[in-house]
């Protein structure tokens, strides 16, 4: 789990995110890295000073891969077993990007092997700032855990300063910020389950989903207890049905870790007698999120489910 510490850091990158999208919208700038060969960042470990524009980056932090595709920027190493299978599929499959294993066994002989100028690194890797830094400059920009949404955007805020992309990172955050925007006038309060699809089972997921409620007003059945992201914490469907929510948002963690065998969110969801006469069943108030929504966690993850909530609540009966 991560460190709630760096809510302080990204304090004032996150009054600059939104100084940077109003730059951004108005017009375009000129890119920076000609007059500087340098970019001071703020990352959960204080203040880095990294080379902009880096030829060779091992990207570690999941959270980032979006962003750094959508700036153009092709990685010399990954964390292959972990990614997404949808959306990187040329990454995962070119072998001139390195594979250095899972946040559990990360070989970091490999990191070394790919000559990096710059690791990103944090969130999962967390624990391995220290060493990768031996290794090149390593910045941990990754979200927190508290304002979590908003982090993203200070996120994406420093990777346009790494890489010359600040004009990029500017409509990034805007297209976030318009589906927060969106999302929050069509939710008036309704009652809402944070559902984790994990194991087949059906657990509550407010530890990695209750982000989504920042903007949105839905209220919480369960008022945020946070389950169990991992196991199954004992919620028996009885208990949800009793509870009986006006609509339920599902992350399928099975899907997006490749559980062998698992069966879709919908399908474990449909399979509950429990479930009969609730309301989000017949009334069809269930909004699945992106199947890879656990391994991707991205700015652009999150605009997208902002979207989907503000879509399925619009259309509502």
């Amino acid at each position: 789990m991560k460190n709630i510490r760096r809510s302080s850091v990204f304090a004032a990158a996150a009054a600059a995110a939104s100084m940077l999208v109003l730059a951004g919208c108005s017009t375009d700038t000129a890119d920076t890295s000609d007059s500087a060969d340098t970019v001071s960042i703020d990352t959960a470990n204080g203040v880095v000073e990294v080379a902009t524009n880096p030829q060779r980056v091992v990207a570690l932090d999941n959270t980032s891969f979006e962003t750094l595709k959508a700036f153009g920027i092709e990685p010399v190493a990954l964390p292959k077993q972990i990614m997404p299978d949808v959306g990187f599929e040329e990454w995962i499959g070119n072998d001139l990007i390195l594979d250095i294993g899972t946040h559990r066994e990360p070989n970091l002989e490999v990191v070394s092997e790919a000559e990096p100028d710059l690791i990103i690194g944090g969130y999962r890797f967390e624990e391995y700032t220290d060493e990768l830094s031996q290794i090149a400059p390593t910045i941990d920009v990754s979200p927190t855990d508290e304002n979590y949404v908003d982090s993203l955007k200070s996120q994406t805020v420093a990777l346009g300063k790494v890489f010359g992309k600040e004009d990029e990172a500017a409509r990034i955050i805007a297209d976030l910020d318009a589906a927060k925007d969106e999302a929050a006038a069509e939710t008036r309060s309704e009652t809402v389950f944070l559902a984790n699809v994990n194991g087949g089972k059906i657990d509550n997921g407010a530890q990695r989903i209750g982000r989504l409620l920042e903007p949105p007003t839905l209220t919480d059945v369960f008022a945020g207890d946070a389950g169990d992201i991992h196991g199954d914490s004992g919620l028996a469907p009885e208990t949800i049905a009793q509870a009986n929510p006006d609509w339920v948002i599902v992350m399928d963690r099975d899907a997006a870790a490749g559980e062998p065998g698992a069966s879709p969110a919908k399908a474990v969801f449909d399979a509950q007698e429990a479930f009969a006469n609730t309301t989000f069943m017949t009334e069809d108030q269930v909004v699945y999120l992106d199947p890879y929504f656990y391994t991707r966690e991205s700015i652009q993850a999150y605009s997208e489910a902002f979207q989907s909530i503000s879509a399925a609540f619009a259309n509502a009966t």
